[in-house]
């Protein structure tokens, strides 16, 4: 690959190194930036020193790379909000209990059944001075208005650090949040919260111009449905999108459509160029149009919420847009590197997000590998040569991002190709016809003749999106995926396309290779899997599932409701697919079970066992009325394991008692999902 022969290519990824290298070890922020200091001191040693032999050119190099590696991992230090010690990470000695708290809404997220949710900036918890992201919790009721973003709270309600997952291979969203410089959560009420002032700020006032023109929009009298898909379309807010609706999008593999990213921003380029056609293209009038551009792409991405695929597209934009007006050439693989190491340096956390890694990965196989696949066949027709090129970029597109997409969401949708051939044509008309409404809305409702063909050209796409979504036959779902099984298939994606691009003998051995090391990375797997035991009480709110797995076998205990609706319970499919099985056997639950030499002993809310058993763990589930004293004195169990199936009230006693009798107790509540 020739763009890793440039110096900018090989100064870039040692800087990702680096900030991947600081969220698996643990660096001493004083050791790295004395580092940091002598390779900078060394560098400008070598730079001024007057014998230039070769020897010194590559250590000068080597040193430079050294740089950006540290520089990558101070990066990541300096952004490291909890290293300081106003941090509310830092000031909270017991978590789940009443605090003050004064914060300021800075965005707002997706409800839950039973919450508003937003995410904030704490300022001051009981008066004392502090900061950092959280997520608030408020609880919903009829009379439970959403709240502006910029508004200063003050609210008293309970602080709960994020948690590791409750059950096996579930996402570890304690994680992500952790990623995102959020370590817990709010959860009030209304009538514990006093709304103060709002906090005045560029980000509050986009905000708040966004709900305006949310607020027009629905005043046009738009459908429901149809108003949610053009707001993920063009202000990138997918909040109100129905479940529904999302699911045959993500089906159809259009998903990536709702998601605002370079196509969309792209659009917006296209057409702010064209309305600035009148204007001279003299040296006044190119600065003119440039600054219109950047401004009209940056007051765009803020409007879209800045997510991570909105700030590539639009910093990428920006680049090239600068590049054309100086007029040159631009290198756009430089323009990609250039725009991620700009946006880690102020907001490094981006490199774990899903949006941000799937949207640089798709675009650098487009510009890879769909010259190579276009070059295949060119059609001299112009009409097929367009059909042409959305085939080879989707392709291009979707080869990139497909590993990673299995490995986050495990499954792949089979018929993108043509979803991509009818939907992308439709998209432009769309987007079109979306700004004039959005524009219009900024200052007053749409009128009729324009909120009318938008409506049916929405329709019309998600009818489309819809009936492709129903032939699920071609919906890949449940697919094992491991991190190395990721790693070695982008390997041999790589080396493959190395080879296609220039077919030599030692490129097809290192593709070859490559196939080897997938396969045995699959083998090792599956011969792991089989060698494994183990018995798994899980967590579910008022239900029971213990789980049995020697090698591919899995058996399901349950009740007869979560048996007959097995292959849709997301616990289950999780858990089948984290441990690549896929065949279940069903059964009721009973009483008592050996595992590995242990014996197990389930009570339910029957309360009927036998005396003489002495099981090893007791298992309680479904709330039994037990005199938990006389039973500890009837069967003397090393360990007691509680489920999500009991009320608290119950768990609060059989737990003190435990703690008395100093018998180990597992709340799987707390603990969450218990292992044999």
């Amino acid at each position: 690959m020739k763009i890793l022969q440039f110096p900018l290519a090989k100064v870039s990824i040692c800087f990702i190194f680096g900030v991947l290298s600081f969220h698996y070890f643990e660096f001493s922020p004083k050791l790295i930036f004395g580092c940091l200091v002598f390779a900078v001191f060394l560098l400008f040693l070598f730079h001024f020193s007057s014998q230039k032999k070769n020897s010194s050119i590559l250590l000068f190099g080597y040193i430079t790379l050294f740089i950006s590696f540290l520089a990558g991992i101070s990066t990541s230090i300096i952004h490291k909000e909890t290293y300081n010690e106003n941090h509310y990470t830092n000031q909270i000695q017991d978590y789940e209990k009443h605090y003050l708290i004064e914060l300021v809404i800075n965005e707002k997220l997706k409800n839950t059944q039973k919450n508003i949710r937003y995410i904030s900036f704490v300022k001051k918890i009981n008066n004392g001075k502090s900061f950092g992201k959280i997520i608030l919790n408020i609880k919903k009721t009829n009379q439970a208005d959403e709240i502006k973003i910029g508004t200063i709270l003050e609210l008293k309600g309970t602080i709960y650090k994020n948690r590791n997952p409750f059950n096996p291979n579930q996402f570890d969203y304690g994680k992500y949040l952790a990623n995102q410089e959020i370590y817990a959560q709010i959860y009030t009420d209304k009538s514990q919260i006093k709304i103060g002032k709002s906090e005045t700020s560029v980000w509050s006032q986009f905000s708040n111009f966004r709900t305006k023109i949310i607020k027009n929009l629905e005043l046009s009298n738009i459908n429901k449905e149809v108003l949610n898909i053009l707001i993920a379309l063009i202000l990138g807010q997918q909040q109100d999108i129905s479940p529904e609706i999302l699911k045959d999008y993500q089906y159809a593999g259009a998903v990536h459509i709702l998601s605002v990213s370079g196509l969309h921003v792209g659009f917006i380029l296209i057409f702010i160029t064209f309305l600035l056609k009148p204007i001279p293209n003299s040296k006044k009038g190119s600065l003119i149009k440039l600054f219109i551009i950047l401004i009209s792409l940056w007051t765009f991405g803020i409007l879209a919420g800045l997510a991570p695929s909105v700030l590539r597209s639009v910093t990428m934009f920006s680049f090239l847009a600068i590049g054309n007006h100086i007029r040159r050439t631009i290198n756009i693989y430089h323009t990609l590197l250039v725009s991620m190491v700009v946006i880690l340096l102020f907001k490094p956390s981006f490199l774990y997000d899903i949006g941000f890694q799937l949207s640089y990965l798709a675009l650098f196989f487009i510009l890879w590998l769909q010259p190579i696949l276009a070059s295949i066949w060119q059609p001299k027709n112009k009409i097929l040569s367009y059909f042409w090129d959305i085939i080879t970029v989707s392709f291009a597109a979707q080869i990139g991002a497909m590993p990673l997409s299995i490995y986050y969401f495990h499954q792949f949708p089979g018929l993108f190709f043509i979803t991509n051939l009818i939907v992308l044509p439709l998209l432009g008309l769309i987007m079109v016809v979306g700004l004039i409404a959005i524009i219009i809305a900024c200052f007053n409702k749409v009128p009729f003749f324009i909120v009318k063909p938008l409506e049916m050209l929405i329709e019309f796409l998600n009818y489309i999106i819809h009936w492709v979504a129903t032939i699920d036959t071609f919906v890949i779902k449940n697919i094992s995926f491991s991190k190395e099984m990721l790693w070695s298939s982008y390997l041999l994606i790589i080396l493959l396309i190395l080879w296609i691009q220039k077919p030599e003998f030692k490129r097809l051995v290192l593709a070859f290779i490559s196939i080897i090391i997938v396969q045995s990375i699959f083998i090792f797997q599956k011969n792991e899997t089989l060698n494994e035991a183990e018995l798994i009480v899980f967590n579910c709110k008022k239900n029971t599932i213990i789980t049995q797995r020697i090698g591919y076998a899995i058996t399901v205990f349950s009740n007869d409701s979560i048996l007959e609706n097995l292959n849709n319970n997301l616990l289950i499919q999780s858990y089948l697919v984290g441990n690549f099985c896929q065949t279940t056997v069903k059964k009721s639950l009973q009483n008592m079970m050996y595992f590995k030499n242990k014996k197990v002993l389930i009570i339910d809310s029957s309360c009927v066992y036998k005396k003489g058993i002495n099981p090893d763990v007791l298992v309680i589930i479904q709330s039994p009325k037990l005199n938990i004293e006389r039973l500890l004195k009837t069967y003397k169990p090393k360990e007691i394991v509680v489920d999500g199936s009991n009320y608290k009230s119950y768990v609060r006693l059989w737990e003190a008692t435990c703690r008395k009798e100093k018998i180990p107790f597992h709340n799987t509540n707390e603990k969450g999902f218990y292992k044999i």
